[in-house]
């Protein structure tokens, strides 16, 4: 991080990169600018490298990371874990931190949750592109979330885009929830929710992970920009 800022200054790493679908430069630069707004140098890195780097994650306090699928090496891993459990804040949406280095069990453990499925429309109305899984669906607060400052005051809310089925535990602080319907052509016979939102405690530091956020004009939209905003401000040390 730059050596020129004072002591007070609060640091964000904003790692993007991996399928290119989910927009990671758009995206992130949309929070960018909010982020300094907010009194953070914010260090760019289109490169998950940059997690092995010392000096850079040594005094970050908030990493924010949209880099979906992908890999990570074992010492760009224990670099990006030993900030968390040191105190820094992690966060992210949709596939860029809930479905990214599915083969590193420890990185899905600290996460908390992980993406398994999206419900598409019927199969007659397919016709190949990302639009085939855009549905409609509602984001419910859960009581958690009306008390909670990331979600507080905000009422459930409506998308049509990917509605995503996580793999979590309890550990979660869920601040939000969605129901996947049973339909008569889907595997499963009854309707399925799962975390949309939450937030999780790992060692000395916050995760907070929002699965809506499937491109631009998803994390634009209100109230979830508001709430990603707030997720950045509240995971930060």
């Amino acid at each position: 991080m730059a050596d020129t800022k004072n002591d007070t200054t609060k640091r964000a790493l904003v790692v993007r990169g991996g399928w290119d679908g989910h927009m990671p430069v758009e995206t992130t630069e949309l929070f960018v600018p909010f982020l300094r707004d907010n009194g953070f140098d914010v260090h760019v890195s289109d490169s998950t490298a940059v997690y092995a780097d010392e000096s850079v994650m040594a005094d970050v306090d908030l990493i924010v990371q949209v880099v979906t699928m992908s890999t990570i090496a074992d010492d760009e891993f224990a670099g990006l874990q030993q900030a968390v459990l040191g105190g820094a804040g992690l966060a992210g949406w949709h596939g860029g931190i809930a479905d990214a280095f599915r083969n590193t069990a420890d990185y899905l453990h600290m996460v908390g949750g992980q993406f398994a499925h999206h419900a598409g429309k019927h199969p007659s109305e397919r016709t190949g592109e990302q639009s085939d899984n855009y549905i409609p669906y509602t984001v419910h607060i859960t009581e958690a979330g009306h008390e909670h400052p990331i979600t507080q005051g905000i009422e459930d809310f409506d998308l049509v885009t990917e509605q995503y089925w996580v793999l979590s535990d309890e550990y979660n602080d869920v601040l939000a929830t969605t129901t996947q319907e049973a339909r008569d052509f889907d595997a499963w016979n009854r309707p399925v929710t799962a975390p949309a939102i939450w937030t999780r405690q790992w060692g000395q530091g916050r995760v907070f992970v929002s699965a809506p956020g499937h491109r631009l004009e998803v994390v634009e939209s209100q109230p979830l920009r508001t709430i990603i905003e707030r997720g950045l401000l509240w995971a930060a040390r």
